[in-house]
């Protein structure tokens, strides 16, 4: 069954692309981190998900094939919260399993304590916990310096190697960066948005209203925290604070892992969220 793509209304004027592709199982949402549209999914991931489930990836507001109009109709980060429950309003789904990436395990954080009727579960990596505390680490210093560069002028082969370069950053050193492959996964996601201009608006939406930490405590949603060692944008112990931070939270390593999804990761985060999305369920081969 080829996937069923959307265009959803999530505020006047603003719509967001979405695509769900059919799976046996229970709804799974991936939500996908800052300025980075649903296509930066691996598809060799979210095609091991879709064996076992009904997922659902989308583009956020600013990325992608969704509207980009930011200083025409600027929003805060928590906004991006209520458009992952519009997208699944718009598939007709009344809970799904929650897997967010980076700014993507901030708005799934915020799912819990504001949203858990619409969750059957969380899984959250590559993210820092809503709970802050002062004494964790802080991204890499060459990252920071290149994000200074987020908002630059570049041609579109300027922009795909500033891309490149940004993966191989992210990517940590604790796995062999495979440049080739991060350029192919850029190359589809500038065809898929069919722009090549770098995508800044989640760098300058509003932060008001993220100091929830205090209710994950009491946070009754099965959560996953995964932990990337390798992660140079919130480092160990940032995976342990979160896992610890929500009630019950069950905390597994990747090793090698970093801030992105090489293919050699793909095998072992697969079976990490699947383990956690099937665990009490029978499901059908």
């Amino acid at each position: 069954m080829p996937p069923v793509e959307k265009f959803v209304d999530v505020a006047p004027g603003v719509q967001v692309w979405a695509e769900e592709i059919a799976g046996p199982g229970e709804p799974l949402l991936l939500v996908m981190g800052a300025n980075a549209s649903g296509v930066a999914w691996p598809e060799e991931l979210v095609e091991r998900l879709a064996e076992r489930h009904r997922v659902v990836r989308y583009d956020h507001r600013d990325t992608g094939r969704s509207t980009h109009a930011f200083d025409e109709r600027p929003y805060a980060i928590r906004d991006l919260a209520a458009d992952a429950v519009a997208v699944l309003d718009a598939f007709g789904i009344d809970r799904a399993h929650a897997v967010g990436m980076s700014l993507g395990g901030t708005l799934v954080q915020l799912l819990l304590v504001d949203r858990p009727d619409r969750l059957l579960s969380a899984t959250l990596f590559c993210t820092a916990s809503l709970q802050w505390a002062d004494e964790l680490p802080g991204p890499a210093p060459a990252l920071l310096r290149l994000w200074g560069e987020l908002t630059d002028e570049r041609t579109p082969e300027q922009e795909l190697e500033w891309r490149v370069e940004h993966w191989r950053l992210l990517n940590g050193t604790g796995l062999e960066f495979d440049e080739q492959w991060f350029r192919g996964l850029e190359e589809r996601v500038i065809a898929h948005a069919g722009r090549a201009d770098s995508p800044a608006a989640h760098a300058a939406a509003s932060q008001e209203g993220l100091d929830r930490g205090p209710e994950l405590a009491e946070v009754q949603v099965p959560t996953l925290v995964i932990e990337a060692p390798e992660d140079p944008v919130d480092p160990p112990p940032h995976a342990a604070h979160l896992a610890a931070t929500i009630k019950g939270a069950e905390l597994v390593r990747i090793e090698g892992m970093g801030h992105a999804i090489p293919p050699a990761v793909v095998t072992p985060l697969a079976a990490a969220v699947l383990a956690h999305t099937t665990r009490g369920r029978i499901m059908e081969p």
